[in-house]
């Protein structure tokens, strides 16, 4: 199991008319840290003619929005619908819009509302996260470079290594090959090595290919 999400908060800016659309794009867990953000943001732009919003999270399985005042259907659900095209969760998208005097039209806030929290994605650094365990394996000299040549083929994210009496390695595995990395390592080293596997836990594997 994996979702996407983002790493840290990001903003982009997109001009149509005069009008300055704002996005600002945030990592939350849940909708109070959603609302918070909402509310900073609300608080930093109080002379912005809108603020409009969209939320995801997992918790719940939870997504808001809202138009903020601008006609229904041309703010708020463009905003949520770029986050989910991009396969996106645990996000807060908030667009502070400047009216620069000249109408847009439904279709024109349609695709600034969307365009500018598409700019925001297309900024964030995305990550991937998957349900992973955190496995250290701890191993005579000899068989390090055995070991070193199959890690890669499970995909495996490295932690630390301690190099002292034995060789210490620490990863993440993805959930799903933990036992079969186990059993081969054990039949790898005729049972010449330690496997110590801990609990289950998210990370980003974005550097990984699947």
């Amino acid at each position: 199991m994996e979702y996407r999400t983002i790493a840290e908060a990001v903003t982009a800016t997109l001009i149509e008319k005069k009008s300055e659309f704002i996005a600002h794009l945030f990592p939350v867990k849940t909708g109070e840290e959603a609302v918070a953000c909402i509310e900073s943001v609300k608080k930093n732009h109080r002379k912005a003619r809108h603020n409009v919003y969209a939320y995801i999270v997992r918790d719940q399985n939870t997504s808001r929005y809202s138009d903020d005042g601008e006609p229904q259907g041309t703010a708020g659900m463009p905003v949520l619908d770029a986050l989910m095209k991009n396969h996106l969760t645990d996000v807060c998208c908030v667009v502070t819009r400047y009216f620069g005097g000249i109408l847009l039209g439904g279709g024109g806030l349609v695709r600034a509302y969307s365009g500018s929290t598409a700019m925001a994605v297309d900024a964030a650094r995305i990550m991937v996260m998957r349900e992973c365990r955190p496995v250290t394996m701890r191993m005579d000299y000899s068989m390090y470079g055995k070991v070193s040549y199959v890690l890669p083929q499970y995909q495996v994210l490295q932690q630390d290594s301690d190099f002292g009496n034995d060789v210490t390695l620490s990863m993440l595995v993805q959930d799903e090959m933990t036992e079969k990395l186990r059993a081969d390592l054990i039949d790898l080293a005729n049972g010449q090595i330690e496997i110590m596997v801990g609990e289950r836990q998210y990370a980003d594997f974005s550097s990984v290919e699947k």
